[in-house]
């Protein structure tokens, strides 16, 4: 059973961009993209814990911040190296005009 928590309005996300949502101790990046799809991660780097939405949003690909290591934010998988470790990903949805994400049902 997932929780779904209030994280923004979804206008609070320009297209192509990340923010951050700190909830019950953990950090998540939240993504919205060109074509308007919302979708969340872990919000740390696997490779040194550095908030990724620091990061750039390029496509489908979130950009660390500290070494440059990239990861697909649609489905957690590594891209570039130094990270090799994919981010765990939640569902994430839009419902009267707010972001959801579901906490606590990574896949």
């Amino acid at each position: 059973m997932s929780d779904w928590v209030a994280v923004c309005a979804e206008d609070d996300i320009d297209p192509e961009d990340v923010i951050r949502f700190d909830h019950a101790g953990q950090t998540y990046a939240v993504y919205r993209s060109a074509a308007g799809e919302v979708f969340a991660t872990d919000g740390l780097c696997t490779h040194e814990k550095v908030h990724l939405a620091d990061g750039l949003v390029i496509d489908d690909t979130i950009e660390c911040p500290k070494h440059n290591g990239r990861f697909n934010y649609k489905t957690g998988a590594p891209l570039r190296s130094p990270v090799c470790v994919a981010l765990a990903t939640y569902p994430a949805r839009v419902v009267n005009g707010q972001i959801e994400i579901a906490v606590g049902e990574a896949r």
